[in-house]
């Protein structure tokens, strides 16, 4: 880890975020979110206390903790030598396109405003759909007016009252502008972007982002295409991750959950943002495209890894999923990400 943390520092990082998943996050069902837009000060404790229970429960299976960044951050550090602050960015983690699109708007919030990040490089790092919030990040920074546009009013009635001025979250607005204003094409060549069991979800903007690299669990079978997953023959495969990540495999395209029914101007939100971002997409074809077993994205190296069989029962790997958290394999990721990224040798 020291010599990752030197091959770091040759490449200029500043600055490192690591962003979880769905359903370990502050508030999966967006309940606590209708709470702010009443009161943030009755709001904030209890995002505060859910991701305090959900980290004291999972863990590491399938989540960044601030023990993980800690350990990350310490490994890394070299006498005399600045730190790099690892941070943790938490995101509601609901399972639908407006979740993750709030994730997006106040993550560019965030690394605006964070003073290690204003120069030099900054690696984000993304399990699961936290790296689809990544994706939308990328198409958020790189794409032209137009289509900014278009996903902001695709969103309107998320963050303002239809029919009204009022804003009562006011960050997506202030996101907005500073989209508009600010040419911020040089924060996004500076993004160097990891992603871990991303499901094959959105498309990745070119301009967006600087460097792209994926780490998908695969086990091939053996007389099939290589970079294909299997669709499982019975629940035993997937109960004990027989070939690796099922969740990457099924988290999809038609796998969304709905909103709460308390939050229905996120449910028109959502339903508009899908059919910006996934125009023509059917569910009653779900499973052929299940079948399919696509595995890699369309941009960014793709690592196919065998991790191997995990130990313990399904809710501890959750299908082959939460080995891309857990601190044993800190050192390979961070080692592979120094090579592939900053040149580390040997």
């Amino acid at each position: 880890m020291q010599a990752v943390g030197r091959a770091y520092r040759s490449g200029d990082v500043r600055a490192i975020y690591l962003i979880h998943g769905s359903f370990v996050g502050a508030d999966a069902l967006g309940l606590f979110r209708e709470v702010a837009r009443v009161s943030s000060a009755a709001a904030e404790p209890l995002r505060r206390l859910q991701k305090q229970l959900l980290d004291a429960l999972a863990k590491d299976a399938g989540n960044y903790t601030p023990e993980f960044a800690r350990e990350f951050e310490a490994a890394i550090s070299i006498d005399r030598k600045p730190t790099i602050p690892v941070r943790l960015f938490n995101w509601s983690s609901e399972n639908n396109h407006i979740g993750r699109a709030d994730g997006a708007v106040r993550l560019i919030a965030a690394l605006k405003g964070d003073v290690a990040a204003k120069a030099g490089r900054i690696l984000i790092w993304g399990h699961s759909h936290g790296g689809n919030v990544l994706a939308l990040l990328t198409n958020l920074l790189g794409t032209n007016a137009e289509l900014r546009q278009r996903f902001f009013h695709a969103c309107r009635s998320y963050y303002r009252w239809p029919g009204f001025e009022h804003v009562d979250l006011p960050e997506w607005m202030a996101v907005q502008q500073l989209l508009e204003n600010e040419d911020l094409a040089d924060l996004a060549i500076r993004l160097d972007l990891v992603t871990f069991g991303t499901p094959i979800r959105y498309g990745w903007e070119t301009n967006g982002y600087g460097k792209l690299l994926h780490f998908i669990h695969h086990r091939p079978v053996p007389g099939r295409d290589p970079m294909v997953a299997k669709f499982p023959h019975d629940a035993e495969e997937v109960l004990t991750a027989q070939y690796g990540d099922y969740i990457q495999q099924f988290g999809i395209a038609g796998t969304n959950f709905a909103p709460g029914a308390w939050a229905w101007r996120a449910t028109l939100a959502d339903v508009r943002l899908g059919h910006l971002l996934q125009p023509g997409i059917r569910k009653r074809k779900l499973l052929e495209r299940l079948k399919l077993g696509t595995r890699t994205h369309a941009e960014g190296t793709n690592l196919l890894v065998d991790y191997g069989l995990p130990t313990g029962h399904v809710g501890q790997h959750v299908a082959g999923h939460a080995v891309y958290t857990r601190q044993d394999w800190l050192l390979f990721h961070a080692e592979e990400v120094a090579r592939r990224f900053y040149h580390l040798i040997g």
